[in-house]
């Protein structure tokens, strides 16, 4: 058994004081609340995967990984400290994946040879899993997968961006250490040097600490966040400055900050690289306050710093097919939204159509992505695409149309933006589902009264 210093447990507890805990056994849902999800992938060292999903699902979601503090739990960091990530992934329609550690302790492993290096079998690697099981069963936007943590889950935080710098667009980290501080060689899971901030290396140092985790890497690493109290005493307030050493470095920058200010009266902000708000690295330090991040209001910052409040990034051409020009931003309209009408547009009239469907299915729950191509000679100006759910299965929610159903019958109508279909174009939309054990796709498809050819 790891022993973790009593102040650190202390320090968990507190945080995760008062939380409510709320975990829905079974698969992915949608508007459920945090879900479990089992057999996600390799685990070798027995992690809980957890997910949230919004009600509206943007059309490219981004990802974020939520890594929780040592003590703590999916749920607690769900429903306590990190919240702010749940509402403003309701209003964004990112989808959040938080993995728990079950070792006792509760805390991230960041300490072993495995853990420090890529796909090496530790905690890592089964986060990595996770990650992998949400981009299959969601139409993620890879240019937007970002991490963030508080206390272990920081410092968990700053080795995955350095093991996986190639799948991570940006992090931002609470309270950590920088990637590889922790190392140990007994086994053990604790650094008493590292914690009380003693470690002190050279930015090259930390730079080639963090590039050992993935030999042979020459791409670009994830842009960094990264906050401290200080007056931190369980992982000491020195480790700020490490950790700036260490992405400042990774990234080629200087160690001067191209950007100072204080957005509050106790905070010291320093930008480097660039000046603005997703600066390449962005330290925050702020006075007097020991180890108890996130407080009220700072994850608004993480939020944009991270994107997860931006427009998706554009879809490689490769990958998707041609689809209609995508809404201003990564979250979709409203469902009670109706569809814009252009005042000189024609009706809508009959269309020729065909139809593509992509099922991604798990235990009680399935995604379906739909692309609808206009086929005719003529303009359709707007569009309304009816079909029959098989039996046992119930639509919860959907992207790019807004949804209505009776029974097993649903109409999606376009959203809008996404109106318009040129003879050949087509546009991409999708929904999620429960079902009772009959995965099958929709049939009976019909576009403005017309049947459609189904592939």
């Amino acid at each position: 058994m790891t022993r973790i210093p009593r102040l650190l447990l202390a320090a968990a507890a507190a945080l995760a004081a008062g939380l409510a805990a709320l975990v829905l056994p079974g698969p992915p849902a949608l508007a459920a609340g945090l879900t479990q999800v089992t057999g996600f992938g390799n685990n070798p060292t027995g992690l809980g995967m957890y997910i949230y999903v919004p009600a509206r699902v943007a059309p490219r979601p981004a990802l974020l990984v939520l890594v929780h503090y040592c003590g703590g739990s999916a749920s607690g960091i769900f429903n306590g400290n990190g919240h702010d990530y749940v509402t403003a992934a309701d209003r964004y329609g990112y989808i959040i994946v938080v993995p728990e550690a079950t070792r006792d302790g509760h805390c991230f492993d960041v300490s072993t040879p495995a853990a420090l290096k890529r796909n090496g079998g530790g905690d890592s690697t089964g986060i990595m899993s996770m990650v992998g099981y949400a981009r299959s069963h969601y139409p993620i936007d890879a240019g937007r997968i970002v991490v963030s943590g508080f206390s272990s889950g920081a410092m968990m935080t700053n080795v995955l961006a350095a093991q996986y710098p190639d799948v991570f667009a940006a992090a931002s980290a609470f309270s950590g250490v920088p990637a590889g501080c922790f190392a140990t060689t007994n086994g053990s899971l604790w650094n008493s040097q590292c914690s009380g901030g003693t470690i002190s290396k050279t930015a090259q140092q930390w730079g080639d600490q963090a590039r050992a985790m993935y030999p042979g890497y020459t791409g670009r690493y994830p842009r960094m966040q990264l906050w401290h109290g200080t007056t931190d005493t369980t992982l000491a307030y020195p480790n700020f400055g490490e950790e700036l050493k260490q992405w400042t470095n990774l990234n080629g920058l200087s160690q001067t900050p191209a950007f100072t200010d204080h957005p509050q009266s106790s905070w010291t902000r320093t930008r480097y690289g660039n000046t603005g708000t997703q600066a390449t690295v962005e330290g925050v330090s702020i006075a007097g306050v020991g180890h108890q991040l996130p407080m009220s209001g700072q994850l608004a910052y993480a939020i944009s710093f991270l994107g997860l409040d931006g427009a998706s990034s554009p879809p490689p051409s490769s990958s998707l097919p041609p689809s209609s020009s995508p809404p201003p931003s990564s979250s979709p309209p409203p469902s009670s939204s109706a569809p814009s009408s252009p005042s000189s547009s024609p009706s809508a009239g009959s269309a020729a159509c065909r139809v593509s469907d992509t099922i991604s299915a798990w235990n009680t729950g399935l995604t379906s992505a739909i692309t609808i191509t206009n086929t005719g000679t003529t303009t359709i100006n707007h569009w309304s695409l009816v079909f029959t759910l098989p039996s046992g299965q119930t639509i919860t929610g959907g992207w790019n149309a807004t949804y209505t159903s009776a029974g097993g019958r649903v109409t999606a109508t376009d959203a809008g933006y996404n109106a318009v279909l040129a003879p050949g174009a087509s546009t991409d939309i999708g929904f999620q589902a429960t079902h009772t054990g009959n995965t099958a796709k929709p049939d009976g498809f019909t576009l403005n009264g017309s049947a459609c050819t189904a592939v």
